[in-house]
């Protein structure tokens, strides 16, 4: 039997359209659902974006690129970080990543993986950033998402970047939240 609850609530300022979101549908699980808005959590391609790593291996006739070792990804106010990333790009006519022409497919992520924007932080195992469906996903035995005291605790987190929806799936049972009320913006 599956049974599902909904909740909405408000966090901080920057989230203050819906909370964080969770949803698990598993047969025999107990899952709760609520719906966010993390407006923060954003790459693009049309913005200059720095890369940092210990080692890069391009691979153009296969249109993509390795990073290894401490990976750091910042784009405006936004960082990623992990041990390990592969970007893959659009194969377009001349278009190569060295050149800094080609578009940005999606990035994947792993080893320890932090995305951070603004006062929005979140940890998980593994990544995938994908700028052509503007979705982030970070998986992970325990994927933290945080803004200040509010903490969300569960194994996937889902963000849709154009609109800031956010979805948080627990492992296996529910997912884990912590809000602390001093957080909410002073009217």
């Amino acid at each position: 039997m599956s049974v599902t609850s909904t909740v909405s609530f408000k966090v901080s300022a920057s989230l203050a359209a819906a909370g964080i979101g969770a949803l698990i549908i598993a047969s025999g699980a107990l899952a709760q659902a609520t719906s966010s808005r993390m407006k923060g959590m954003q790459l693009s391609n049309d913005q200059p974006i720095q890369i940092e790593s210990d080692k890069l291996e391009i691979k153009d006739p296969e249109s993509k690129a390795i990073f290894t070792g401490n990976v750091k990804v910042v784009q405006g106010t936004t960082t990623l970080q992990a041990g390990n990333m592969t970007v893959f790009y659009k194969a377009t006519e001349g278009a190569t990543i060295t050149s800094g022409n080609a578009d940005i497919d999606r990035i994947e992520v792993n080893n320890k993986v932090f995305l951070s924007s603004g006062a929005q932080q979140a940890t998980g195992d593994t990544g995938l950033v994908n700028l052509t469906n503007q979705t982030i996903v970070l998986k992970g035995d325990k994927v933290v998402l945080s803004e200040g005291k509010n903490v969300f605790v569960g194994c996937q987190l889902n963000v849709q970047m154009d609109t800031g929806e956010a979805q948080l799936e627990a492992c296996g049972g529910r997912v884990q939240i912590q809000l602390d009320p001093q957080s909410r913006k002073q009217n």
